[in-house]
């Protein structure tokens, strides 16, 4: 009881003694002259395995989100994505404040938007009185989706529309690499069909701090200047980047693990007495709907067992599984889901 679950986010994972090791041995330089050694390894490795021309090394996946929003539209541009896309609720309305942009967010199914969803979402370009729809942004794993993600038949099918209406594709991959590890595509696929990629490392693949945007030569060149414009510039940042290129080489097939325990954390939900509803889960993220309702008061009684979970809302509760994360974890975690529906039974 007294060791604490953190099942609040992938992003509470800590480096692990070998990624620790990796960290101290890499050799640095300063990155804002392209002088980091293994900032350059990190990108290069990046890039060829989305063959995809170049990358950028950024702090952050909301970073590179930014950077590219604002690197393929002009201000005055509309952006659309799903409602409950990333870039929309949670980064602090990035996309008006750095790119003048509006938002066309669309009502897709657990964050997932179809080809059809999108022809009837395009403004017409002769018309003054809307904004020029400039940029299509996909999000793979969906967060608040629960972690579904895309059939990469209908992502052909968006590239297509796109193509058709002078749109640019932008993939939020924050957690494309949970998708990947559950489908039959290759990075090299997705490399194909967008014209830009964030993956971030800091998530499921445990490193402490990193995401990288991908894309042609000349679009990352235009990113690398306005990362400098929004103080992004890395000096010796490569201790960091060894993390990443870590992450890349071992870590990614483990988030099969990842996801096989949050499938066990939805069973242990559900046959528990206060689950209303474990929402269908595909990866690593598992919504819950409490049988009172109440998101905030579930989080609170949670926490008093020492299992740290997210409100999302007022009657969606997040738990999500992570490197971190044991098989005796689970146990410990089915103990105490037992004890506290006990208590919120009779509360």
């Amino acid at each position: 009881m007294n060791r604490i679950i953190d099942l609040r986010s992938d992003t509470i994972t800590k480096p692990c003694d070998y990624m620790k090791r990796a960290m101290e041995k890499a050799e640095v330089g300063d990155d804002v002259y392209k002088e980091d050694p293994t900032v350059k390894l990190l990108e290069e490795k990046v890039a060829r395995m989305f063959g995809m021309e170049a990358s950028l090394f950024c702090v952050s996946g909301t970073m590179s989100n930014q950077l590219a929003i604002k690197a393929h539209t002009s201000p005055g541009n509309e952006v659309i994505c799903d409602k409950s896309s990333h870039i929309y609720l949670y980064e602090g309305g990035g996309i008006s404040v750095n790119s003048l942009c509006s938002v066309k967010p669309l009502d897709g199914d657990y964050g997932i938007i179809s080809a059809e969803l999108l022809k009837g979402a395009i403004n017409n370009a002769d018309d003054i009185h809307q904004p020029i729809s400039r940029l299509v942004s996909l999000e793979n794993t969906t967060n608040r989706g629960g972690g579904a993600y895309y059939d990469f038949e209908e992502i052909k099918k968006i590239k297509e529309v796109c193509q058709k209406n002078n749109l640019k594709l932008h993939l939020d991959g924050a957690r494309l690499f949970n998708a990947l590890v559950e489908t039959p595509q290759s990075p090299e696929d997705y490399g194909r069909v967008f014209d830009s990629i964030s993956i971030c490392l800091s998530k499921g693949l445990g490193c402490p701090v990193g995401s990288v945007i991908i894309g042609d030569r000349q679009f990352i060149e235009k990113t690398r200047r306005l990362r400098k414009l929004m103080g992004g510039g890395w000096r010796q940042a490569g201790s960091l980047a060894a993390a990443g290129i870590y992450a890349l080489d071992n870590n990614i097939q483990l988030l099969k693990e990842d996801h096989r325990r949050a499938k066990q954390i939805g069973e242990i939900l559900q046959a528990s007495t206060f689950a209303k509803e474990v929402l269908p889960i595909a990866t690593n993220i598992v919504m819950m709907i409490p049988a009172d309702g109440n998101a905030n008061e579930f989080v609170v009684k949670m926490k008093e067992r020492n299992i740290l979970c997210t409100a999302f809302g007022d009657q969606l509760v997040r738990f999500v599984t992570h490197l971190d994360i044991s098989d005796s974890d689970l146990e410990d975690f089915k103990m105490r889901i037992s004890m506290s529906g006990e208590k919120i039974n009779n509360s």
